[in-house]
Protein backbone atom coordinates (compact mmCIF):
# COMPACT_ATOMS: atom_id res chain seq x y z
CA UNK A 1 0.00 0.00 0.00
CA UNK A 2 2.72 2.49 1.01
CA UNK A 3 4.89 1.55 -1.98
CA UNK A 4 1.98 2.16 -4.35
CA UNK A 5 1.32 5.55 -2.78
CA UNK A 6 4.96 6.51 -3.26
CA UNK A 7 4.83 5.35 -6.90
CA UNK A 8 1.71 7.44 -7.50
CA UNK A 9 3.31 10.51 -5.94
CA UNK A 10 6.43 10.10 -8.08
CA UNK A 11 4.31 9.65 -11.21
CA UNK A 12 2.26 12.73 -10.36
CA UNK A 13 5.40 14.79 -9.82
CA UNK A 14 6.98 13.63 -13.07
CA UNK A 15 3.77 14.17 -15.05
CA UNK A 16 3.33 17.71 -13.73
CA UNK A 17 6.99 18.59 -14.25
CA UNK A 18 7.16 17.30 -17.83
CA UNK A 19 3.86 18.97 -18.69
CA UNK A 20 5.13 22.31 -17.34
CA UNK A 21 8.37 21.99 -19.32
CA UNK A 22 6.36 21.61 -22.52
CA UNK A 23 4.10 24.52 -21.60
CA UNK A 24 6.99 26.96 -21.02
CA UNK A 25 8.93 25.82 -24.08
CA UNK A 26 11.80 23.97 -22.44
CA UNK A 27 10.55 20.88 -24.28
CA UNK A 28 8.92 21.17 -27.74
CA UNK A 29 5.14 21.23 -28.12
CA UNK A 30 4.49 20.93 -31.86
CA UNK A 31 0.88 19.71 -31.91
CA UNK A 32 -1.88 22.23 -32.51
CA UNK A 33 -5.63 21.66 -32.06
CA UNK A 34 -8.52 23.80 -33.30
CA UNK A 35 -11.26 24.87 -30.89
CA UNK A 36 -14.56 23.01 -30.43
CA UNK A 37 -16.43 25.78 -32.24
CA UNK A 38 -14.01 25.65 -35.17
CA UNK A 39 -14.51 21.89 -35.31
CA UNK A 40 -18.30 22.14 -35.27
CA UNK A 41 -18.30 24.96 -37.80
CA UNK A 42 -16.22 22.99 -40.31
CA UNK A 43 -18.69 20.11 -39.98
CA UNK A 44 -21.67 22.46 -40.42
CA UNK A 45 -20.31 24.33 -43.44
CA UNK A 46 -18.75 21.44 -45.38
CA UNK A 47 -19.42 17.79 -46.14
CA UNK A 48 -16.25 16.60 -44.43
CA UNK A 49 -16.15 13.35 -42.48
CA UNK A 50 -14.59 13.02 -39.03
CA UNK A 51 -12.60 10.45 -37.09
CA UNK A 52 -11.83 11.01 -33.40
CA UNK A 53 -8.78 10.09 -31.35
CA UNK A 54 -8.93 10.06 -27.56
CA UNK A 55 -6.90 8.46 -24.80
CA UNK A 56 -8.19 4.96 -25.60
CA UNK A 57 -7.07 5.12 -29.21
CA UNK A 58 -3.56 6.10 -28.16
CA UNK A 59 -3.41 3.26 -25.64
CA UNK A 60 -4.39 0.69 -28.28
CA UNK A 61 -2.08 2.32 -30.84
CA UNK A 62 0.77 1.71 -28.39
CA UNK A 63 -0.12 -1.99 -28.27
CA UNK A 64 -2.00 -2.12 -24.97
CA UNK A 65 -5.53 -3.38 -24.37
CA UNK A 66 -8.48 -1.33 -23.17
CA UNK A 67 -11.78 -2.58 -21.75
CA UNK A 68 -13.73 -2.44 -25.01
CA UNK A 69 -11.01 -3.62 -27.40
CA UNK A 70 -8.11 -6.05 -27.31
CA UNK A 71 -5.09 -4.58 -29.08
CA UNK A 72 -3.42 -6.17 -32.09
CA UNK A 73 -0.65 -5.18 -34.53
CA UNK A 74 -3.26 -4.80 -37.29
CA UNK A 75 -5.37 -2.39 -35.25
CA UNK A 76 -2.31 -0.46 -34.09
CA UNK A 77 -0.98 0.01 -37.63
CA UNK A 78 -4.39 1.19 -38.82
CA UNK A 79 -4.60 3.78 -36.06
CA UNK A 80 -1.09 5.04 -36.82
CA UNK A 81 -2.00 5.48 -40.49
CA UNK A 82 -5.23 7.37 -39.79
CA UNK A 83 -3.56 9.59 -37.18
CA UNK A 84 -1.23 10.94 -39.87
CA UNK A 85 -4.25 12.81 -41.34
CA UNK A 86 -3.85 11.98 -45.05
CA UNK A 87 -7.13 13.36 -46.45
CA UNK A 88 -8.37 16.96 -46.41
CA UNK A 89 -12.01 15.86 -46.31
CA UNK A 90 -11.56 13.38 -43.46
CA UNK A 91 -10.75 15.54 -40.47
CA UNK A 92 -8.90 13.94 -37.57
CA UNK A 93 -9.48 15.13 -34.01
CA UNK A 94 -7.22 15.02 -30.98
CA UNK A 95 -7.85 15.75 -27.31
CA UNK A 96 -7.39 19.42 -26.45
CA UNK A 97 -4.50 18.69 -24.09
CA UNK A 98 -1.47 20.34 -25.68
CA UNK A 99 -2.21 23.80 -24.30
CA UNK A 100 -3.78 25.01 -21.08
CA UNK A 101 -5.38 22.18 -19.10
CA UNK A 102 -7.29 24.65 -16.93
CA UNK A 103 -10.24 24.10 -19.28
CA UNK A 104 -10.75 20.79 -17.44
CA UNK A 105 -11.88 19.99 -13.92
CA UNK A 106 -8.99 19.13 -11.55
CA UNK A 107 -9.38 15.34 -11.78
CA UNK A 108 -9.23 15.50 -15.58
CA UNK A 109 -6.18 17.75 -15.47
CA UNK A 110 -4.39 15.05 -13.47
CA UNK A 111 -5.58 12.34 -15.85
CA UNK A 112 -4.33 14.15 -18.95
CA UNK A 113 -0.96 15.01 -17.43
CA UNK A 114 -0.48 11.33 -16.61
CA UNK A 115 -1.63 10.39 -20.11
CA UNK A 116 0.83 12.76 -21.76
CA UNK A 117 3.68 11.50 -19.60
CA UNK A 118 3.33 8.06 -21.17
CA UNK A 119 1.84 8.75 -24.60
CA UNK A 120 3.11 12.14 -25.79
CA UNK A 121 5.87 10.35 -27.68
CA UNK A 122 3.26 8.55 -29.78
CA UNK A 123 1.47 11.80 -30.62
CA UNK A 124 4.80 13.35 -31.63
CA UNK A 125 5.82 10.32 -33.66
CA UNK A 126 2.63 9.77 -35.65
CA UNK A 127 0.82 13.12 -35.86
CA UNK A 128 1.54 15.12 -38.99
CA UNK A 129 3.65 18.25 -38.31
CA UNK A 130 1.94 19.95 -41.27
CA UNK A 131 -1.60 19.64 -39.88
CA UNK A 132 -3.64 21.46 -37.29
CA UNK A 133 -5.92 18.82 -35.83
CA UNK A 134 -9.55 19.30 -34.90
CA UNK A 135 -10.91 18.89 -31.37
CA UNK A 136 -12.05 15.62 -29.80
CA UNK A 137 -13.83 17.62 -27.09
CA UNK A 138 -16.48 18.21 -29.76
CA UNK A 139 -18.10 14.98 -28.54
CA UNK A 140 -16.94 15.34 -24.93
CA UNK A 141 -18.29 18.82 -24.39
CA UNK A 142 -19.66 18.79 -20.88
CA UNK A 143 -18.83 16.78 -17.79
CA UNK A 144 -15.03 17.11 -17.57
CA UNK A 145 -14.96 20.79 -18.53
CA UNK A 146 -14.48 23.43 -15.85
CA UNK A 147 -16.55 25.94 -17.85
CA UNK A 148 -19.80 24.32 -18.94
CA UNK A 149 -21.40 27.50 -20.27
CA UNK A 150 -20.74 26.58 -23.91
CA UNK A 151 -22.21 23.09 -23.75
CA UNK A 152 -25.78 23.93 -24.74
CA UNK A 153 -24.62 25.88 -27.77
CA UNK A 154 -22.40 23.01 -28.88
CA UNK A 155 -25.18 20.44 -28.54
CA UNK A 156 -27.51 22.75 -30.47
CA UNK A 157 -24.95 22.91 -33.26
CA UNK A 158 -24.94 19.12 -33.41
CA UNK A 159 -28.72 19.14 -33.69
CA UNK A 160 -28.43 21.48 -36.66
CA UNK A 161 -25.81 19.20 -38.17
CA UNK A 162 -28.28 16.30 -38.01
CA UNK A 163 -31.23 18.36 -39.30
CA UNK A 164 -33.04 16.84 -42.31
CA UNK A 165 -30.43 14.07 -42.59
CA UNK A 166 -31.12 10.42 -43.28
CA UNK A 167 -29.10 9.09 -40.38
CA UNK A 168 -27.70 5.59 -40.01
CA UNK A 169 -26.31 5.00 -36.52
CA UNK A 170 -23.69 2.27 -36.14
CA UNK A 171 -23.40 1.57 -32.42
CA UNK A 172 -22.90 -1.02 -29.71
CA UNK A 173 -25.81 -3.02 -28.33
CA UNK A 174 -26.01 -0.96 -25.12
CA UNK A 175 -25.34 2.51 -26.52
CA UNK A 176 -28.84 3.77 -27.42
CA UNK A 177 -27.78 7.01 -29.11
CA UNK A 178 -30.62 9.52 -28.94
CA UNK A 179 -32.97 7.20 -27.04
CA UNK A 180 -34.91 9.15 -24.42
CA UNK A 181 -33.58 12.53 -25.52
CA UNK A 182 -33.95 14.97 -28.41
CA UNK A 183 -30.46 14.79 -29.90
CA UNK A 184 -31.85 13.70 -33.27
CA UNK A 185 -35.17 15.54 -33.12
CA UNK A 186 -34.57 17.33 -36.43
CA UNK A 187 -33.32 14.28 -38.37
CA UNK A 188 -35.31 13.20 -41.42
CA UNK A 189 -35.00 9.51 -40.52
CA UNK A 190 -33.02 7.19 -38.25
CA UNK A 191 -31.88 3.62 -38.86
CA UNK A 192 -29.55 1.60 -36.67
CA UNK A 193 -26.96 -1.10 -37.20
CA UNK A 194 -26.36 -2.75 -33.83
CA UNK A 195 -22.94 -4.25 -33.18
CA UNK A 196 -21.08 -5.93 -30.30
CA UNK A 197 -20.19 -3.46 -27.54
CA UNK A 198 -16.80 -5.11 -27.00
CA UNK A 199 -14.20 -6.26 -29.54
CA UNK A 200 -16.39 -5.26 -32.50
CA UNK A 201 -13.25 -5.26 -34.64
CA UNK A 202 -13.67 -9.00 -35.18
CA UNK A 203 -16.87 -8.36 -37.18
CA UNK A 204 -15.75 -5.17 -38.94
CA UNK A 205 -16.12 -6.75 -42.39
CA UNK A 206 -19.75 -7.64 -41.69
CA UNK A 207 -20.39 -4.09 -40.50
CA UNK A 208 -18.80 -2.64 -43.62
CA UNK A 209 -20.79 -4.93 -45.92
CA UNK A 210 -24.03 -3.78 -44.33
CA UNK A 211 -23.05 -0.12 -44.57
CA UNK A 212 -22.21 -0.47 -48.25
CA UNK A 213 -25.82 -1.46 -48.95
CA UNK A 214 -26.84 2.17 -48.36
CA UNK A 215 -26.97 4.93 -50.94
CA UNK A 216 -24.51 7.81 -50.68
CA UNK A 217 -27.15 10.28 -49.41
CA UNK A 218 -27.16 8.89 -45.85
CA UNK A 219 -25.13 10.29 -42.97
CA UNK A 220 -23.37 7.55 -41.01
CA UNK A 221 -22.85 8.20 -37.30
CA UNK A 222 -20.41 5.80 -35.67
CA UNK A 223 -20.33 5.21 -31.94
CA UNK A 224 -18.22 2.07 -31.86
CA UNK A 225 -14.92 2.81 -30.17
CA UNK A 226 -11.70 1.66 -31.81
CA UNK A 227 -13.53 -0.23 -34.55
CA UNK A 228 -15.08 2.99 -35.82
CA UNK A 229 -11.74 4.47 -36.90
CA UNK A 230 -10.89 2.18 -39.79
CA UNK A 231 -14.51 1.86 -40.88
CA UNK A 232 -14.94 5.63 -40.99
CA UNK A 233 -11.88 5.87 -43.24
CA UNK A 234 -12.98 3.04 -45.53
CA UNK A 235 -16.54 4.32 -45.95
CA UNK A 236 -15.25 7.85 -46.52
CA UNK A 237 -13.06 6.53 -49.33
CA UNK A 238 -16.16 4.87 -50.81
CA UNK A 239 -17.85 8.28 -51.04
CA UNK A 240 -19.97 8.35 -47.86
CA UNK A 241 -20.09 11.07 -45.25
CA UNK A 242 -19.22 9.50 -41.91
CA UNK A 243 -18.93 11.07 -38.46
CA UNK A 244 -17.33 9.32 -35.51
CA UNK A 245 -19.46 10.76 -32.68
CA UNK A 246 -18.08 8.61 -29.87
CA UNK A 247 -19.67 9.45 -26.52
CA UNK A 248 -21.70 12.43 -27.72
CA UNK A 249 -25.00 10.99 -26.49
CA UNK A 250 -23.54 10.17 -23.06
CA UNK A 251 -22.30 13.73 -22.65
CA UNK A 252 -25.71 15.04 -23.73
CA UNK A 253 -27.44 12.87 -21.13
CA UNK A 254 -25.14 14.25 -18.41
CA UNK A 255 -25.82 17.77 -19.65
CA UNK A 256 -29.59 17.24 -19.49
CA UNK A 257 -29.26 15.89 -15.95
CA UNK A 258 -26.95 18.73 -14.90
CA UNK A 259 -24.52 16.06 -13.71
CA UNK A 260 -21.34 17.33 -12.07
CA UNK A 261 -19.47 14.06 -12.47
CA UNK A 262 -19.68 10.96 -14.62
CA UNK A 263 -22.72 8.89 -13.71
CA UNK A 264 -24.18 5.58 -14.86
CA UNK A 265 -26.87 6.07 -17.50
CA UNK A 266 -29.73 3.57 -17.05
CA UNK A 267 -30.29 2.90 -20.77
CA UNK A 268 -26.73 1.58 -21.07
CA UNK A 269 -27.78 -1.43 -18.97
CA UNK A 270 -30.64 -2.37 -21.33
CA UNK A 271 -29.71 -5.26 -23.62
CA UNK A 272 -31.89 -7.41 -25.86
CA UNK A 273 -35.33 -7.08 -27.42
CA UNK A 274 -37.39 -7.97 -24.35
CA UNK A 275 -35.46 -5.63 -22.07
CA UNK A 276 -35.83 -2.80 -24.58
CA UNK A 277 -39.56 -3.45 -24.85
CA UNK A 278 -39.87 -3.41 -21.07
CA UNK A 279 -37.99 -0.10 -20.98
CA UNK A 280 -40.41 1.37 -23.51
CA UNK A 281 -37.81 1.73 -26.25
CA UNK A 282 -40.21 0.74 -29.03
CA UNK A 283 -39.03 3.38 -31.53
CA UNK A 284 -35.45 2.27 -30.94
CA UNK A 285 -36.34 -1.33 -31.77
CA UNK A 286 -38.21 -0.25 -34.90
CA UNK A 287 -35.16 1.68 -36.09
CA UNK A 288 -32.89 -1.39 -35.95
CA UNK A 289 -32.34 -2.75 -39.46
CA UNK A 290 -29.57 -5.18 -38.60
CA UNK A 291 -27.95 -6.74 -35.55
CA UNK A 292 -24.44 -8.07 -36.04
CA UNK A 293 -23.25 -10.54 -33.44
CA UNK A 294 -19.77 -11.84 -32.67
CA UNK A 295 -20.67 -15.32 -33.90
Amino acid sequence: MMIQKIKNLVKRFLASTVYLMHRVGVLPNKIKVYSVDETLDILLTTEKSMVRFGDGEMVVLSGKNIFFQTASPEISEGLKRILQYAYDDLIVTLPDIFGDLDIYVPASQIFWKDHLLFFRKFYNQFCSPDRIYYNTTVSRGYVTLSDKSNSRRWFDKFKQLFKDKKIVIVEGCTTHNGVGNDLFEYADSIERIICPSRNAYCVRNKIKEKCLEYSKDVLFLFSLGITAKGLVEELFLQGYRVLDIGNLDTEYEWFLENAQKKEIIPKHKVVGEEANKAAGYINYLEQIVCTISEK
